[in-house]
């Protein structure tokens, strides 16, 4: 028998960096024509990324007219057209500071980061990577029961340890904390996110679609590392990057084509009968596949 055609979904919902995104993190051209078609169409394009709101101003102008983000691994939905913060979940400041103590006690020189509503702050022994990042950012240098007030709400606290091996760090974290807020990682280093109990990229998007009034069902969602494992859980159609986590991999129910070949768009060309767009060039490796 004939493979039954999949159904057309009504909202797209996508990582960036090792899915939307090429190796030098940017929307290339070809993808860019199609996400603009999908805007055309009416279809909303949800960027659902790991990232604060300061790593996005270059791609907004790809978002497309709806002009909504999930940021923060599910912390932020951001209006983009109005440039602010159309709502937010955070770390309320006993739980962060409780979280903090226990892995202080259990993974000794662990130390802390938090992105907020406004930016982003940072213990003194959490070394910035490159140099001159704290002035080009306005970073805040305090103790992190200096940074844990509702003043300057956290959406995300970031933990990390140089002498640890990544994927051990990550799930003893998990193990130490796990009840207290969601953990998960999309770095290749021992570095771990933190978000309010709860809330993962998948949590806040199904909030986001209820107000749209789309059903799980009719959601098609795309990711590569294991914060997006959620997400791709809860979408009624689900795309694992090539070169995804063995873990992301497990969980979605096919594999597209590598991110910096346009694997995003060139599903997106099949679900939506996108060929012979204008603009759009069909990948010559790293097809579309199940997996």
């Amino acid at each position: 028998m004939p493979t039954p055609p999949r159904p057309t979904p009504r909202l797209v919902a996508t990582d960036l960096d090792g899915t939307l995104l090429d190796a030098a993190g940017h929307v290339t051209e070809p993808t860019r024509s199609v996400l603009a078609e999908l805007d055309r169409r009416g279809v909303p394009v949800v960027f659902v990324t790991g990232r604060p709101i300061r790593w996005m101003e270059d791609l907004w102008v790809d978002v497309g007219g709806h002009g909504l983000a999930i940021c923060s691994n599910g912390g932020i939905v951001y209006d983009v057209a109005a440039r602010a913060i159309r709502s937010s979940r955070v770390i309320d400041g006993p739980v962060l500071l409780e979280v903090a103590d226990r892995l202080r006690d259990r993974l000794p020189g662990t130390v802390f980061a938090v992105e907020t509503t406004d930016g982003f702050a940072r213990e003194p022994d959490y070394l910035p990577r490159q140099a001159g990042s704290d002035e080009r950012h306005q970073v805040t240098v305090a103790p992190l029961t200096e940074l844990a007030t509702d003043e300057h709400p956290c959406v995300k606290l970031l933990a990390r340890h140089d002498e640890h091996v990544p994927e051990d760090y990550w799930r003893a974290v998990d193990e130490a904390v796990g009840d207290l807020v969601t953990v998960t990682w999309s770095s290749s280093s021992a570095l771990v996110e933190m978000s309010a109990h709860g809330v993962t990229k998948a949590s806040t998007l199904e909030r986001l679609c209820a107000e749209l009034d789309v059903a799980a069902a009719d959601v098609v969602a795309f990711g590569d590392m294991p914060n997006d494992i959620p997400l791709l859980a809860w979408a009624g159609a689900s795309y694992a990057m090539a070169g995804a986590h063995a873990e992301v991999t497990a969980v979605a129910q096919h594999v597209a084509g590598h991110h910096h070949e346009d694997g995003v768009a060139a599903v997106l060309v099949e679900l939506f009968g996108l060929d012979g767009l204008a603009g759009w060039t069909r990948p010559t490796a790293g097809e579309e596949g199940s997996g």
